[in-house]
């Protein structure tokens, strides 16, 4: 399994339903913005052959309460 971190724009109040719905996935950070949304920082776990746009368009961004996805990261831990 390899780390991918996600950034995600949610509907007030559904961050841990959003969290929930994401299989192998922790929270690292919310931030509350002054419009009243939440952003989520999320570690997520993918399979290591898993292509990493497919994989976020197909589990993630189907998922209901997400405004939108603003960024995906990957990195290499050492």
């Amino acid at each position: 399994m390899k780390p991918i971190f996600v950034q995600l724009r949610c509907k007030p109040g559904k961050t841990y339903e959003v969290a929930d719905a994401i299989y192998k996935t922790e929270l690292v950070s919310e931030l509350y913005s002054t419009s009243g949304e939440w952003d989520l920082l999320l570690k997520v776990y993918i399979e290591d052959d898993a292509e990493i746009g497919r994989f976020v368009n197909e589990k993630i961004a189907c998922i209901p309460n997400i405004e939108r996805s603003l960024t995906t990261i990957t990195f290499t831990a050492f």
